[in-house]
């Protein structure tokens, strides 16, 4: 399955957002193979710093870095992706400033919802950052009617345990982009939620 041919955004009407940024997931995988979705903030400006591109993309090599810091000797993304891993972005077009508007994140948590139907052995989603988490609980509430992750500082709530219909849901901090190499104490949490979502893969 390919999954730029199964989630899109169409008009693109956001206001706060770089639309030439705009990128989903180009890669053809088989859904019944993802069990971890890692959700991070927004699309890169530079298409050739997406997870899924050709060369050293950033994106890529602060995740792939992530997980060395968790302990998996891994080199490529892609290696990831054949144990089960997807990486996406809550937000699918460039940032334009610092944050993103709510009512941004809300519109692209509609593509968001779709992806997370695409895989039916999905485990655990990681969202890395605030933008991720308030997307998933835009999805959560469309769903469900309430929200998964509570309000409130993600390093005071990040270790208690979240469900979303028999999912694990982790709230952490970004690691995809240049930040990731500069706040190490967000670093050193990162590396302890991965180690803690791979515990629900075994």
């Amino acid at each position: 399955m390919k999954i730029s041919e199964k989630i899109a955004c169409t008009d693109l009407p956001c206001q706060d957002i770089e639309k030439k940024a705009y990128r989903v997931p180009e890669i053809d995988i088989d859904p019944l193979n993802v069990r971890v979705m890692m959700v991070s903030e927004a699309a890169p400006q530079e298409a050739s710093d997406y997870y899924y591109s050709e060369g050293e993309p950033l994106f890529e090599k602060t995740t792939v870095q992530a997980f060395r810091d968790a302990g998996l000797e891994v080199v490529r993304i892609w290696q990831l992706v054949d144990r089960g891993f997807y990486f996406t972005t809550a937000v699918k077009c460039g940032k334009t400033g610092y944050g993103i508007e709510t009512a941004t994140v809300k519109e692209c948590s509609f593509i968001l919802e779709k992806e997370l139907d695409l895989f039916p052995n999905l485990r655990v989603v990681m969202l890395m950052g605030d933008v991720a988490i308030k997307a998933f609980n835009e999805v959560a509430k469309r769903k469900t009617g309430t929200r998964v992750i509570p309000a409130g500082s993600t390093y005071k709530i990040r270790k208690t345990p979240y469900h979303f219909k028999g999912i694990r849901v982790f709230p952490s901090y970004l690691q995809a982009g240049p930040s990731f190499f500069i706040e190490k104490s967000k670093r050193k949490m990162i590396a302890e939620d991965i180690t803690e979502s791979l515990k629900m893969l075994k």
